[in-house]
């Protein structure tokens, strides 16, 4: 019998899609979806979120992963942060960002990323990144903690007042809904500041 795991699930994807590995699509799955539970649990509802997936193509990819339920599944390591450089290193790829992107990871108890979700895209303010929409993801994937961060386009890292609103006011949420929030990374140009570590946490 063949055994589902990581390679072969991208492979049906992308036959489903009839698309590249190294495609847009392809790539933004995976950077949301990192790990086979996250994936089998998508729904047409969030895949449509992404550019460049309708209703149509939704409903295919949803179908194929019902057909890989019905194959045993093998143990998969997940990304561990176990500190802010672990943190940047995951998230590097947002240095190249020309806009600001607020990007949430939902952690499990081992400090492990269970999912990676762009929640806002623009200039940061506390008024904007609504506690809402960032904690929404973490509550219903029953997450035990969540590292939050954003990119600085210019390339400096240095946080400005607005991102200390944000954290603290994602913090107080956190300890009321249960999900602590553990640090707020800014990327910068090949660097990064994490927010723990400057005392705003």
């Amino acid at each position: 019998m063949t055994t589902f795991n990581k390679y072969t699930f991208k492979q049906l994807l992308a036959t489903t899609l009839r698309e590249k590995e190294d495609g847009y699509v392809f790539n933004e799955i995976f950077n949301r979806y990192p790990s086979i539970q996250e994936l089998l649990e998508i729904t047409e509802e969030e895949l449509m979120q992404i550019k460049g997936i309708g209703k149509v193509k939704a409903k295919q990819i949803v179908a194929a992963l019902k057909l890989t339920r019905m194959l045993p599944t093998t143990a998969e390591e997940r990304y561990t942060i176990r500190s802010p450089k672990d943190a940047f290193d995951y998230l590097q790829d947002m240095q190249y960002l020309t806009q600001e992107h607020f990007v949430v990871l939902g952690l499990n108890v081992k400090n492990q990323i269970l999912f990676r979700e762009t929640v806002f895209i623009g200039s940061l303010n506390a008024s904007i990144v609504h506690p809402r929409e960032t904690f929404k993801q973490l509550i219903r994937r029953s997450c035990a903690s969540v590292i939050v961060a954003h990119n600085h386009p210019s390339g400096n890292p240095t946080p400005s007042p607005e991102d200390i609103d944000v954290t603290k006011r994602l913090t107080e949420v956190g300890n009321i809904v249960g999900i602590e929030l553990l640090d707020h990374i800014i990327v910068g140009a090949e660097s990064f500041i994490s927010l723990k570590e400057k005392g705003y946490l």
